[in-house]
């Protein structure tokens, strides 16, 4: 089968870096770089850019919109009028697409990060703007997300398509939903516990959810994050995984027609 290898990139702030994302480049096959809300500046969004670049089309290049909230990763829920944000998704992708213009690459996909992505997923309401503000700025965007019917409605009813990603270090509920990173065993800090996830959605299409249930799930598309410690050996051993089983990896772009 044809899967995505995917992470969020670009998380540093001036002279600060967060995870190995040359590194990660190397092995994945999209990248979903923060747009200066949550995280990121135009110099970090450019180098990341022209560093994806170097690897032409085996990689996908993605905007990772989140809560204007520096401090707090974007992992803190603002109280922030729908349309305000549809402004604030807007101007993400704006900043993003233009970077990656200048350096001759278009962007292909987006996804929303941390509370926002949270909020999105949950809200049919709010999923419907901010979709909508996607939809407007370009039509030919593919949003990546975690299982969402919301997401997944509003991109039908806008007229977008969606790419499901399964967060091999995250813990889901019965919806597919992420668990709060609060609860322990949110985050899964175990490399076995993750390739044993990545194995078991390849081989049966199944997902095992937080409370143990089993979920079906239809992925396009693989997620480790990058601010993680051991983010760049965990993803390589993801990759080695996938290739084992039989799974190649392809961009999300290259899948979704």
């Amino acid at each position: 089968m044809d899967i995505d290898l995917n992470s969020d990139l670009g998380e540093g702030y001036g002279p600060w870096r967060m995870g190995d994302d040359e590194a990660l480049l190397n092995i994945i096959s999209s990248a979903n770089i923060a747009c200066g809300f949550h995280a990121g500046d135009p110099v970090i969004m450019e180098r990341t850019v022209r560093f994806a670049a170097r690897r032409g089309i085996e990689i996908d290049i993605g905007a990772h919109v989140g809560f204007p909230d520096l401090l707090g990763f974007g992992r803190r829920r603002m109280h922030v009028e729908p349309a305000e944000l549809a402004s604030y998704v807007t101007y993400q992708l704006g900043a993003l697409a233009g970077i990656a213009h200048a350096c001759g690459r278009r962007m292909t996909h987006m996804s929303f990060h941390g509370a926002l992505g949270n909020m999105v997923a949950a809200d049919a309401a709010l999923s419907d703007v901010l979709i909508a503000a996607v939809a407007r700025f370009d039509a030919g965007l593919i949003v990546s997300s975690s299982p969402s019917a919301a997401i997944e409605r509003a991109c039908d009813r806008h007229g977008l398509r969606v790419a499901t990603s399964f967060l091999a270090d995250r813990a889901c509920d019965s919806q597919g939903l992420l668990i709060p990173r609060q609860m322990p065993d949110a985050v899964i800090h175990d490399s076995a516990r993750v390739l044993a996830r990545v194995e078991q959605l390849l081989e049966s299409g199944t997902v095992t959810t937080y409370d143990g249930q089993t979920l079906r799930l239809q992925a396009s598309s693989i997620l480790v994050h990058g601010d993680t410690p051991g983010a760049v050996s965990l993803a390589a051993a993801v990759k080695e995984r996938i290739e084992e089983i039989g799974g190649r990896i392809v961009p999300i772009s290259r899948q979704i027609s």
